[in-house]
């Protein structure tokens, strides 16, 4: 009898082999559990998206959105705090007016001056002595104590914007205050020069009569 030989494997064989190996391990790896891709009824794509966006594809809202309108129109606004620049300047402002309607000024001597022109100019040489103090000092003494008055109304208005602006510095109110009361004292002169209160005008000496004979 003839040995029976053992067929040998083509090598066309040998390559569906390994062919049909690599098919079988592809659809095992396929049947691994998984997520399931599938979609349900009535489910659209945009649906199981999770990378923060929803399903109406817009971008998740983390509270923070960029818009500021609109966070400060949701909270309660918190204004900056104010530099106090503006309290401290007027508190400045309405000390030294108060000084200077106290004091004096340039501008209420050359008002002065020019009154006392004008009452010269206006009575000549034929106006009585009455007349003379009346218009010549009267006038200009009223024009100073009128000026200064101004100056003090102006301090008292300065001291009080210092007063109710919000301040930063501690020296602020003090510097307020002060101005205020000079101020007072500075308009309470004013008021009494101008009407003759704390010292009156000069009055001229009575006429004497002619003598007899």
């Amino acid at each position: 009898m003839n040995p029976t030989t053992k067929p040998e494997k083509s090598a066309d064989d040998s390559g569906d082999n390994e062919a049909e190996r690599a098919v079988t391990a592809t659809a095992e790896k396929n049947d691994a559990p998984g997520p399931n891709l599938a979609k349900e009824p009535g489910e659209t794509p945009e649906a199981g998206r999770t990378d923060g966006v929803d399903g109406d594809g817009a971008a998740d809202d983390d509270g923070d959105d960029g818009d500021l309108l609109g966070d400060d129109l949701d909270g309660e606004y918190t204004p900056p705090p104010s530099s106090g620049l503006a309290a401290a300047s007027a508190a400045l402002v309405s000390l030294l007016l108060s000084l200077v309607s106290l004091i004096g000024t340039w501008s209420g001597k050359v008002i002065s001056e020019r009154e006392t022109l004008v009452g010269q100019i206006d009575l000549g040489q034929t106006g009585t002595a009455e007349q003379q103090i009346s218009e010549i000092y009267g006038d200009a003494w009223h024009a100073i104590a009128l000026t200064n008055g101004i100056f003090a109304v102006l301090a008292l208005i300065a001291g009080l914007v210092a007063l109710g602006l919000p301040q930063r510095k501690s020296w602020v109110r003090p510097f307020a205050v002060a101005g205020l009361v000079l101020a007072a004292l500075g308009l309470l002169i004013s008021v009494g020069m101008y009407f003759d209160v704390f010292v009156s005008l000069p009055e001229p000496p009575p006429a004497q009569a002619p003598p007899a004979g």
